[in-house]
């Protein structure tokens, strides 16, 4: 994934490492995310998948190497351009509408228009007097996607976001991710879920032990078959 000649990427790895005493979940990782599109992040278990996430956002520091966003050290403003959702979200004690609000209002808007729109992207309009942790898990996941979609990211981040859901809910977060991804939001996505990939990803980044391992347009990676993608007694789910 290399971006079009005199073009500023709008995130960078160079070499990238992470050491976890003698473990090193992330060794020496190089990529580059020119921008829009989305990139599945697929591989087995333990490949150092999360955790290479977690440092492109700037949750945990390196070891060595650097995080480059829009050409510059990735910084409190480009953290701020980013979102994330986890596997298992993490949502305030408050109203599904106020888990909405907070987002909003760390970009300084206060709109219950735009909070109540959110909401009903993601299936979850006429519940925003709910408490947040009442919510199915689906639900849960889901309020965590229009969350990460309240602060406006050009790179949206998800962690395995649609891994322990019901297809109902699968599908209403894969139909608003292509909807990001035609507005110009820029996804990397780690999935397990082959037919996932192909049903959304451009380009497949592919990691093991901590590297990558191959990277390319999705069509040419799952056409390849078991050798370009880990099997799925590796990790990875085929449906």
């Amino acid at each position: 994934m290399r971006p079009s000649e005199g073009a500023i990427p709008l995130l960078q790895a160079r070499a990238l490492r992470l050491e976890r005493g003698a473990a090193v979940p992330v060794n020496g990782v190089d990529l580059t995310l020119p921008g829009g599109g989305v990139t599945a992040l697929m591989g087995p278990n333990g490949a150092g998948k999360s955790m290479l996430l977690h440092l492109l956002h700037g949750l945990i520091p390196p070891t060595d190497g650097h995080v480059l966003w829009r050409g510059r050290p990735l910084d409190r403003l480009g953290r701020r351009a980013q979102a994330m959702v986890f596997q298992s979200p993490v949502l305030l004690r408050r109203s599904v509408a106020a888990n909405v609000d907070f987002a909003l209002r760390s970009r300084g808007v206060r709109d219950a228009g735009l909070r109540d729109g959110l909401l009903e992207r993601v299936g979850l309009a006429g519940l925003g007097r709910r408490p947040a942790r009442a919510l199915s898990g689906g639900e849960a996941q889901r309020l965590a996607l229009a969350r990460a979609l309240a602060v406006a990211p050009d790179l949206l981040l998800l962690d395995e976001a649609t891994g322990r859901l019901d297809p109902a809910s699968v599908a209403m977060i894969e139909a608003v991710l292509i909807a990001e991804r035609a507005q110009g939001t820029t996804i990397l996505m780690v999935t397990h879920d082959v037919a996932q990939a192909r049903r959304l990803a451009d380009s497949i980044v592919v990691m093991d032990a901590g590297r990558i391992v191959g990277d390319g347009p999705a069509r040419r990676f799952l056409d390849a078959g078991p050798r370009a993608v880990p099997p799925p007694e590796t990790g990875m789910r085929r449906r």
